[in-house]
C-alpha cells in the first residue's frame, strides 16, 4: 500500500477537524480504509490539501455499484496499459472522463 494517513493526520493537512474528514468519508468524498493500524486515508487520495479533483464523483459510482473500500481502492490503484497507468493516476492527470465511464460501465 502507498502512503496512509491517520484521519488526524488526513484533518491536519486539509485544515479541517477530524469530524470534518469523518463527514467526507461517510459522503463518499473521500476514500478511507480500515486497517490493524485505525481507520486510514491514502496520501495518493489527496491533492494538496483537497481530494483528488473527480475523486468524488469516481468514489461515488465505485459505491453505487457495490465496491467496498478496499475494492474501490484495489481499483483505483490496479495498473491498466490502456489507460496508461491507474485510474487514481489519470485523475491526477486531470483524465476523469475516461475514468469515470468505466467505472459506471461497471454498473452493467
Amino acid at each position: 500500500m502507498s502512503d496512509m494517513l491517520s484521519l488526524t493526520e488526513t484533518a491536519e493537512r486539509m485544515g479541517l477537524g477530524v469530524t470534518g474528514v469523518k463527514q467526507l468519508i461517510k459522503e463518499h468524498k473521500l476514500l478511507a480504509l480500515h486497517t490493524v493500524d485505525g481507520v486510514v486515508v491514502p496520501a495518493s487520495c489527496l491533492d494538496g490539501e483537497l481530494p483528488v479533483k473527480h475523486l468524488p464523483g469516481v468514489l461515488t459510482l465505485l459505491h453505487d455499484v457495490g465496491c467496498s473500500p478496499d475494492e474501490a481502492y484495489a481499483w483505483l490503484t490496479t495498473a491498466d496499459e490502456s489507460l496508461p497507468g491507474t485510474p487514481l493516476q489519470a485523475l491526477h492527470e486531470n483524465r476523469a472522463t475516461e475514468i469515470k465511464r468505466r467505472a459506471q460501465a461497471l454498473l452493467l
